[in-house]
């Protein structure tokens, strides 16, 4: 009975952490949602007034709206260069043959499982070699 007890309170906790982290993935709040939320926590921390606080509002609206703006211009521009690198790879794919475009698949796909760092190179003399010298 213990145990029982023990193992739903466990999957009571773990399932109260997955509800409370996907309700922080949902949609984050508009600049002025967010510049009110900040400016209310430097209020209450810092004790200002509310000429004080009327002008940091104004601060974290600007600079909130500023953000947004980035952010947006950030997406876009990498949405345009993954379109620039589909035309890409459909062009070099017109200039291969068969084998060559099923080779050059392969080569994607084993560098994309490689990660960013491009893998890890475990012998200490094959990293020396690679380098061209000593270290």
């Amino acid at each position: 009975m213990k145990k029982l007890l023990v193992s739903i309170a466990m999957i009571f906790l773990v399932s109260l952490g997955a509800f409370a982290q996907q309700q922080r993935r949902g949609e984050r709040p508009d600049p002025e949602a967010r510049a009110k939320m900040m400016t209310d926590r430097m209020a209450e921390e810092l004790g200002l007034n509310e000429e004080q606080k009327a002008k940091i509002l104004e601060i974290n609206l600007a600079n909130a709206q500023k953000r947004k703006a980035a952010m947006e211009s950030q997406r876009a521009d990498r949405e345009a260069l993954k379109e620039e690198m589909k035309k890409q790879d459909e062009q070099i794919k017109e200039v291969l043959t068969e084998e060559q475009r099923k080779k050059w698949e392969e080569l994607k796909e084993t560098r994309r499982s490689r990660g960013p760092k491009g893998g890890q190179i475990e012998d200490r003399e094959e990293f020396r070699k690679r380098r061209g010298g000593n270290l």
